[in-house]
């Protein structure tokens, strides 16, 4: 049996929000109760979607509330091994794997082409990509290549792909009719999200992946990935949203309720009393540190329907 290892993967891309406090406490308190450690990484490869400050207000945030970890970044760190932005002559060399193994292929298709030719995805309404390039001939590629860089798919097998989540259970898909092959790496030469974090979590040890439940359907994707360059997928844990008061699902970009505001109003202990309460840990928002609610943690207690935020619980930011 494997060592239980968790992981924080925040995106620099704006202030941490409530929600997203709420899941890294949940992954931090499943990893510890089961004596397990605690990675933190940032997925930082699309520069220009991160903010600057974002990185030391992160970890900042992370520290207030009593959420450490075993491996990754000093409280003063921006850059190095725990960086994706800096791992991209690792990534190459899994992707020189593929591409010698001829498992990857170019792809010169627009988005909007995609579009146009698929159906929606059932879940996530992502086009399914219905193989326009696939069977392109290498002299057919080449001469493409002279008016426009390609991004790379991965050429998929037509398999089942089977995993297990804690709250859901044993899940499949078919992958190759559900999702189609799927890029890793864009005409811009960036690595895209699925590649990264597959790669990245098995090589830092990651065997328990706790996150909300919109990352579902990236699941299949990233135990495809692993197993197809033999490592053993993690364990999923994918947790309800929580929402606003409207129900709402809450964004970086919309300056949803940040931790940084709401820091300012409210002490650790009862941040985290409240997030135990929202999580089905405790039955009323006492407050208590991250420690304190070790005990309280079962993956059976957890909500299997999305939280909405109840009205009041944090009047003192303007949320009434």
């Amino acid at each position: 049996m494997r060592e239980v290892r968790g992981r924080f993967a925040p995106t620099p891309s704006g202030n941490m929000h409530i929600g997203n406090a709420l899941c890294y406490l949940l992954a931090w308190l499943s990893a510890r109760s089961q004596g397990g450690g605690v990675v933190l990484r940032f997925e930082d490869t699309d520069l220009m979607r991160m903010r600057p400050g974002a990185v030391e207000q992160t970890l900042s945030d992370l520290l207030w509330l009593g959420l450490d970890w075993d491996a990754g970044p000093a409280p003063d760190e921006n850059a190095g091994p725990y960086f994706q932005s800096c791992r991209t002559e690792i990534y190459d060399r899994f992707f020189a794997e593929l591409r010698d193994r001829g498992a990857v292929y170019p792809c010169f298709c627009s988005r909007r082409d995609v579009r146009l030719a698929s159906a929606p995805h059932a879940e996530d309404r992502a086009a399914v990509y219905p193989g326009t390039c696939r069977d392109l001939s290498p002299a057919q590629a080449a001469e493409r290549m002279k008016s426009r860089p390609p991004a790379w798919r991965l050429r998929l097998e037509d398999k089942t792909v089977s995993f297990r989540d804690r709250l859901y259970g044993e899940l499949s898909c078919e992958i190759l009719r559900e999702y189609g092959d799927f890029p890793i790496r864009r005409a811009d030469g960036v690595y895209c999200y699925q590649f990264t974090v597959a790669l990245d979590d098995a090589l830092m040890g990651v065997s328990e992946v706790l996150r909300s439940r919109d990352l579902l359907s990236s699941a299949p994707w990233q135990v495809y990935i692993q197993r197809l360059f033999g490592f053993e997928p993690p364990v999923f844990v994918h947790i309800p949203l929580l929402l606003d008061a409207d129900g709402q699902r809450m964004a970086k970009r919309d300056f949803s309720l940040s931790l940084k505001e709401v820091r300012r109003h409210y002490s650790t202990e009862e941040v985290i009393g409240r997030l135990g309460f929202l999580a089905g840990l405790t039955d009323e928002p006492r407050p208590c540190t991250a420690a304190q609610l070790l005990p309280l943690y079962a993956p059976e207690k957890l909500p299997r329907e999305d939280i909405v935020l109840p009205r009041g619980l944090f009047a003192q930011c303007g949320e009434v």
